[in-house]
């Protein structure tokens, strides 16, 4: 990675998603946009603020939620000293920023999609939703364990159909492992196309279901990562073959068939 693709921007704003006030409070930062060419749905970003100096010395990788030409949005999830710190920054605050990064996901605008999202794995979706050409053919699915408030649901149920369950007690996974099961048989049935991004077991749920029916599915992993760029081997998976693969640098974004989960 050069030196041009490391970007200092502002920090426009931060704001909580669903008032929360616990420590696994959602939040919102609004970034300056980055000269950037372009981006792609299911690209992520590294970003490190400049007040950390050396504090905390890596920098944290997230899904780009959206882009609109003037500013940059991340969706996060307070679940450890970062997360918790970036929530404290100010407008004005400096955050550099490694350029869009990874692979994306698949895009076939007359194909039924469907989105399969894992709480915070809905925030690349956003951003899928927005650019995508004919939204009429996507239908979201979101199973999620905090209130429906703290996720960015409601704006993407108004432009594409939608619907969530939520496990509040372990019977209620019974019933979300099932309505995915239907779901991927549904899809694979019409040959439609399947994305996901969630936390590990709901991903390896969406392999085991699309392998039982020959279904077409994407998975975005969400490994640890420090570098972003394939050089500190901190987020490697294997694929399909068995072979060590970055995650940074062949993902996040993977087809089913061809990494083990």
């Amino acid at each position: 990675m050069s030196l041009r693709n490391c970007r200092t921007v502002k920090v426009l704003e931060v704001s909580p998603v669903g008032q929360l006030k616990r420590p696994d409070e959602f939040f919102e930062i609004r970034l300056e946009y980055p000269d950037w060419s372009g981006w792609k749905p299911g690209q992520f970003v590294m970003i490190r603020p400049t007040g950390w100096e050396l504090d905390m010395l890596w920098a944290r990788p997230f899904s780009i939620s959206s882009a609109d030409g003037d500013t940059l949005t991340l969706f996060m999830q307070k679940v450890g000293r970062g997360t918790s710190r970036l929530a404290t920054m100010k407008p004005g605050d400096s955050v550099t920023i490694w350029d869009p990064l990874g692979n994306s996901f698949a895009v076939e605008p007359d194909t039924p999609t469907l989105l399969l999202a894992g709480g915070i794995g809905i925030a690349p979706f956003r951003g899928y939703v927005e650019s995508h050409p004919n939204p009429e053919n996507l239908n979201l699915f979101l199973a999620h364990r905090l209130p429906l408030e703290c996720y960015p649901f409601g704006q993407l149920s108004e432009q594409v159909s939608g619907q969530c369950m939520i496990e509040e007690k372990p019977e209620d996974l019974d019933g979300i492992i099932e309505t995915m099961r239907s779901l991927i048989k549904e899809y694979a049935e019409k040959d439609g196309l399947i994305l996901s991004c969630g936390p590990t077991p709901f991903m390896r749920t969406v392999k085991r279901f699309a392998q039982d029916f020959g279904a077409r599915a994407q998975v975005s992993l969400e490994n640890r990562m420090a570098c972003g760029v394939g050089a500190c081997l901190g987020c490697v998976s294997k694929d399909g073959k068995g072979h060590h693969v970055q995650v940074c640098t062949k993902g996040p974004v993977f087809w089913t068939s061809n990494i083990e989960l």
